[in-house]
């Protein structure tokens, strides 16, 4: 019996009957008519048609209409433009519109005045955090806690051999130079807590003193408060009568600095620089266009409680307030000529 060796067929280019007739033709690959059609409809579908499932592969280019095209311009150029030049750079969008806004002026209502000596009183309370931290670090301190600790060993471990009680000895050491510590910065909870009114009038004059103050949104979050001196001409003739001076007497006068302080949250940020502006502003405003501005030598925070040698960070603070005035001054000076 001769061995029948079917063609391959070309599925694309036979007809339906063709095509079953030829596989009619060879024995064992009978099968049903429906099967071919079902083939040869599968083989001519347009890729095009398929579902656009996500797990489905494109088989031709696609493209959407809600897509935009890709930029022309590489992303590294656009940030290398930004860097180069900020302000041709593309905005990321408008401001929004409810951002509270910041407002800076002489407070003349009562409870906002109150407000300002509160957050003065807390600025005074917050030393005492510092003052603990700079003192615990402080070396002349560590060099007493190391000798209390090694003495403390020494008697504990190298004579009594007892590793309990070293470990006791060690942390009441600990605990005796913390506390000691608290004990000395308390004072400045005190001095918060005494902080009146009356410190706000002016014992010469009777007037009180001017408060500066910045609020974001409802929230006041710097102050700053100035007393306005006559000339020392105006306060001879006066006297001590302690009677209220009027605007024009402070002509050729000059403006102290008796509190200044930020919120924490908030240092760092230009609110003090803003407070410093408003100051200069208002004292020459009120007592002429050369009037000197500076810090009083008792201001708010100028009572330490620890001796010298530990508020060396305090001084340094006073400088850079100092330095932060004369900054200002001398935007002024330049801004006349």
């Amino acid at each position: 019996m001769a061995h029948v060796v079917p063609r391959e067929l070309d599925l694309n280019t036979c007809s339906h009957d063709s095509i079953v007739d030829k596989f009619n033709a060879v024995p064992g690959l009978r099968t049903s008519t429906a099967f071919f059609t079902f083939l040869r409809a599968n083989l001519v579908v347009n890729p095009s048609a398929m579902s656009s499932n996500a797990n489905t592969p494109m088989l031709e280019p696609y493209s959407s209409q809600t897509l935009p095209p890709p930029s022309p311009v590489p992303l590294a150029a656009v940030s290398d433009n930004h860097r180069r030049n900020p302000a041709a750079a593309p905005s990321l969008g408008p401001v929004p519109d409810d951002l509270p806004p910041l407002e800076i002026g002489v407070l003349k209502d009562e409870t906002d005045q109150v407000d300002a000596l509160n957050l003065v009183a807390d600025s005074i309370a917050q030393q005492r955090q510092l003052a603990s931290f700079y003192t615990v670090f402080h070396p002349y301190l560590l060099a007493v806690l190391i000798a209390a600790l090694g003495l403390g060993f020494q008697f504990s471990w190298r004579m009594k051999r007892d590793l309990g009680m070293a470990l006791m000895l060690h942390s009441a050491v600990l605990m005796t130079y913390l506390l000691a510590i608290r004990y000395f910065t308390g004072r400045y909870i005190a001095i918060a807590e005494g902080l009146r009114w009356d410190w706000m009038v002016s014992p010469d004059t009777g007037d009180q003193d001017t408060v500066i103050g910045v609020r974001y949104g409802k929230t006041l979050i710097g102050a700053l408060v100035l007393r306005l001196e006559p000339p020392a001409a105006v306060m001879a003739a006066a006297g001590t009568s302690k009677r209220r001076t009027r605007s024009s007497v402070f002509k050729g006068g000059k403006g102290v600095i008796r509190a200044w302080t930020v919120m924490l949250r908030y240092r760092g940020k230009g609110v003090g620089s803003d407070l410093l502006h408003e100051a200069v502003k208002v004292t020459r405003e009120k007592c002429g266009k050369d009037a000197a501005v500076g810090f009083a030598k008792e201001h708010a925070n100028s009572t330490m409680v620890l001796p010298e040698v530990f508020n060396g960070q305090f001084r340094k603070n006073e400088q850079r307030a100092a330095k932060a005035l004369d900054k200002v001054l001398g935007e002024g000076t330049r801004r006349k000529r």
